[in-house]
């Protein structure tokens, strides 16, 4: 009894993940504030360094062909002359020589460029989506203390199907949704995308859309099948809240939707201390499996930052069969203004 119940878990999370592909929505990840940029462009050269991240995120350990996301993205400012911080940034330790931190205080910042490169690859069964993007941001001030970035993305994706993966056990394998060849079936997508950034030393709020161009991918030249991309909208939200001298809590929400009616909010504690860790907590609602994550990292030598999260399911129905969650986040931080190029001021 036990087994057919897995199988049957198994089928069921299998049509999830058949549906999430068709709608290509984009992935999920646990650890969205330490690079909000993999979902909007428009933080494109936020700080005054270059941030290089690698990720990668390994979903639903015990059920097969479960989606595996491996991301590359490094971005950094043009002409930023000013030394604020982020919600998501350390505050600077010990005295500033310089006197940046009285201008930064009382004098409204010039508008400076960012450009940045992601490339990711995210594989579902036997379905992979590799994807390369350049992105350009432009941050105007508002006032004092905050800015409003605008930023836009652009570049394709190579979507490719292996039929070698394929577990065919009694059915025709002939499927005119792919055709018949044995080998890989690849195709070229374009795609474009938006965001807006607006944020403070102590808040930030955002909105974007990406996969902006609609259309559909076939692997065959007749017949009414394909996978179909649509637009993929995300918000999110975020505030600076100090509990004391050395520790700050930041909450923030993450919402992403796309049609037909796929829904994703996740809401998340960060609490940071010092120049050294940070530890939080998220929960994350979907139509697909809802669940919690726990997050902790490291600043190592105040210039390489190590990230993970470890996430489970809290779905009753299907959290007992598709296992565990986990995402590791590695950043290095390249040519910081503050103090001298060895001395970080943000976190990642």
């Amino acid at each position: 009894m036990l087994s057919f119940i897995k199988k049957l878990v198994l089928i069921m999370v299998s049509v999830l993940l058949v549906n999430s592909i068709e709608a290509q929505q984009k992935p999920y990840y646990s650890q969205y504030i330490l690079n909000n940029y993999i979902l909007n462009p428009a933080l494109s050269g936020i700080e005054n360094y270059t941030d290089v991240k690698l990720s990668n995120r390994s979903q639903w350990s015990d059920i097969p062909g479960a989606p595996k996301t491996t991301y590359f993205t490094i971005q950094g400012p043009i002409n930023k002359s000013d030394y604020k911080t982020t919600p998501t940034s350390f505050q600077p330790q010990g005295p500033d020589l310089r006197g940046n931190t009285y201008d930064d205080d009382n004098t409204i910042s010039s508008p400076h460029h960012g450009i940045g490169l992601m490339i990711l690859n995210d594989k579902t069964g036997y379905i992979s989506r590799f994807s390369t993007y350049a992105s350009y941001a432009y941050h105007i001030p508002m006032s004092i203390k905050s800015k409003l970035a605008l930023g836009v993305l652009a570049g394709f994706s190579n979507v490719t199907l292996d039929r070698t993966q394929i577990d065919w056990a009694t059915l025709d394998p002939n499927d005119p949704a792919i055709g018949y060849s044995n080998g890989d079936l690849k195709k070229f997508v374009p795609e474009m995308g938006m965001g807006l950034w607006y944020y403070s030393p102590d808040y930030f709020i955002g909105a974007s859309v990406l996969n902006l161009i609609p259309g559909r991918v076939k692997f065959v030249s007749e017949g009414k099948y394909g996978t179909y991309y649509r637009p993929n909208y995300f918000a999110s939200a975020g505030y600076k809240i100090p509990v004391n001298d050395d520790l700050f809590a930041i909450p923030s929400v993450a919402f992403q939707w796309t049609s037909p009616e796929k829904t994703l909010l996740s809401g998340n504690i960060k609490f940071q201390y010092e120049n050294k860790l940070w530890f939080g907590a998220s929960y994350r609602y979907s139509d697909v499996l809802s669940g919690f994550s726990a997050t902790a990292g490291i600043n190592l030598f105040n210039a390489i930052n190590f990230g993970y999260s470890y996430d489970f399911a809290s779905d009753s129905r299907l959290g007992a069969y598709v296992g565990s969650t986990n995402e590791i986040v590695i950043g290095f931080l390249l040519g910081n203004k503050y103090k001298g190029d060895s001395c970080p001021k943000n976190l990642w």
